[in-house]
């Protein structure tokens, strides 16, 4: 297979984390040179470890605060960057404090690196896209809302006093409502900037990881999902009623990165999910799962008792392709099990 054709630098924020581990895959695959950021020498270090046979592609920079607008200073020093993929952002199920722990880092963070590609960026930096969430789309007021359908033009609609004051999970959806919104908010107030803006809205997100998974002390809080169905008496009732898969939602963000369409737009990508279905579709493929999976009420989906989710804007605008359920739940499943395996071995 030819070698991709180098389509230059961009600069990747939350590269060590699980979506982010898949768009610095995505990015080298498709021909890009790669800067990442990370706190720690170390973190930069063990990240850039995972793609051995791109080591002349990847570059890094230290970030130890992203709300800092000078942390970014190194990162455009040499002028190459000309896009962005910030897919850092708090994740803080348990905030002691809602302002100090999650608002605040969230939306700073979200706005700081919009200043930084234009203070540092030199005017090369023409798009950005930003990992936002379903829960920035979802009203979480309205329950399971049957018979609607959510896409991008719907929007949370928390306020930051309401988020100031929200338990746990909800003020961790009202950060990520609120850090969208500033973003948005910065570009209408900056309509000279040399860049536009794109931001993608992943329910949870499943799927493999970039690297192979060791262990699962430190899984992705939407991974930690499906790990805890493992051996477990009963099927979680419904949630979040939509998935995307770790590798459509990296590409994703690359194809709102190249496609002049995708400027200025939000992009809800996945599909809808049930857990029972995730469950079926698990133990229809995988024998270990046949033993270590609740059996649930099979074939019991129950679509019509919540919403659904329509990500077809991203097939349309983007090109994405959406696969199926069972790829996504069997591949998760496959790596799952094989870190518990290490685990025990240890």
């Amino acid at each position: 297979m030819a070698a991709p054709q180098k389509k230059g630098t961009i600069l990747v924020t939350g590269a060590g984390g699980y979506v982010g581990g898949q768009i610095v895959r995505e990015a080298l695959e498709s021909g890009y040179n790669v800067r990442i950021t990370a706190r720690t020498e170390s973190s930069a270090a063990r990240t850039i470890s995972h793609y051995p046979s791109y080591a002349a592609s990847l570059s890094s920079t230290i970030v130890p605060d992203m709300t800092v607008l000078e942390s970014y200073a190194a990162a455009f020093a040499d002028g190459s960057i000309e896009g962005i993929i910030h897919s850092a952002s708090p994740l803080n199920l348990n905030p002691q404090d809602n302002v100090r722990d999650l608002l605040d880092p969230a939306t700073k963070g979200a706005t700081t690196i919009l200043e930084a590609a234009l203070k540092y960026g030199g005017g090369k930096v023409r798009r950005i896209v930003s990992t936002s969430s379903f829960a920035a789309v979802v009203d979480p007021e309205k329950g399971t809302r049957p018979g609607h359908t959510y896409d991008e033009k719907d929007w949370n609609p928390v306020t930051w006093d309401l988020a100031v004051k929200a338990q746990t999970v909800i003020a961790y959806a009202s950060s990520k409502a609120l850090a969208e919104r500033a973003m948005w908010a910065w570009i209408d107030a900056h309509p000279d900037a040399s860049f536009t803006l794109a931001t993608i809205c992943p329910p949870w997100v499943f799927g493999p990881y970039a690297h192979e998974l060791s262990n699962t002390a430190t899984i992705s809080e939407s991974v930690v999902l499906l790990n805890n169905i493992i051996d477990s008496p009963c099927v979680p009732p419904f949630d979040f009623g939509g998935y995307a898969d770790s590798r459509e939602v990296a590409a994703a963000h690359i194809r709102a990165l190249e496609v002049p369409e995708a400027a200025g737009q939000r992009f809800l990508v996945g599909q809808d999910f049930r857990y029972q279905a995730a469950v079926d579709a698990a133990r229809e493929a995988l024998p270990e799962a046949r033993e270590r999976l609740p059996v649930g009420k099979v074939g019991d989906w129950s679509p019509e008792e919540a919403y659904r989710v329509d990500g077809s804007k991203a097939t349309r605008v983007l090109g994405l392709k959406y696969g199926t359920l069972k790829d996504t739940v069997v591949e998760t499943y496959k790596e799952l099990f094989r870190a518990r395996a290490l685990e025990a071995k240890a």
